[in-house]
């Protein structure tokens, strides 16, 4: 049943949507990124997806459909290549957050955070969903848009099995990058209205994974 919490996130995404349509910022920013990744091709998104997995304000949910687009038939990528770099990106960056919080342990990162550009509270929350059930946490965090990188530090804090960790947090990235991948790779249109649609149901989507996510995680604590 939807509530009214539930109809205002969704009046924020649609607005939020068509605010990015039109914000000169966000597609100066999206143009930077192409031509970047355009001129340097896998190693950029290696650089990219290495900076956001350690906490960097590098967004993935425009890197990696950029790369979806530039695998399509005459592009200069190579989709599996392509899913190659955003993932060992992905490891090296999340294995400079896991023994950050490994090595120096929770004070010092909690000392540091704006360095880090991380909240306080995003960090007590996933630290006490850790607590509760680490495997689940350290899968379904990875396909959580902007916060989906967090989840490393508390793994360090605990002094997680390394193996453990990487499997599941590579599992939930692998997905994260075909998805989004897929989605840049078929849904190039020069059709404003359509894109507007398909852009809207796919944040929709990513509202269903982050309310199932919610349901499950936080039900545990």
């Amino acid at each position: 049943m939807i509530n009214m919490f539930d109809i205002q996130f969704i009046q924020l995404i649609i607005s939020f949507i068509f605010n990015i349509i039109s914000s000169s910022a966000v597609n100066s920013t999206y143009t930077m990124l192409y031509n970047f990744i355009s001129n340097y091709g896998y190693i950029s998104l290696f650089v990219l997806m290495l900076l956001e997995s350690s906490s960097l304000p590098i967004p993935s949910e425009i890197v990696v459909p950029i790369a979806g687009i530039l695998s399509r038939a005459g592009g200069p990528l190579f989709f599996p290549v392509a899913l190659l770099a955003l993932t060992l990106g992905s490891i090296v960056g999340m294995l400079i957050d896991y023994y950050i919080g490994y090595i120096f342990g929770k004070d010092i990162v909690y000392k540091h955070l704006k360095a880090l550009h991380l909240k306080k509270s995003e960090l007590d929350k996933f630290d006490n969903l850790f607590d509760n059930n680490a495997v689940l946490t350290i899968f379904i965090t990875r396909l959580i848009p902007v916060i989906r990188t967090v989840v490393s530090f508390p793994a360090g804090f605990a002094k997680m099995d390394i193996k453990v960790f990487l499997l599941y947090s590579i599992l939930g990235t692998v997905l994260w990058n075909i998805l989004l991948m897929l989605f840049g790779y078929m849904v190039v249109s020069t059709n404003i209205n359509l894109m507007i649609l398909i852009i809207i149901a796919f944040f929709m989507l990513l509202y269903i994974i982050y309310k199932i996510t919610k349901k499950k995680l936080f039900s545990k604590q």
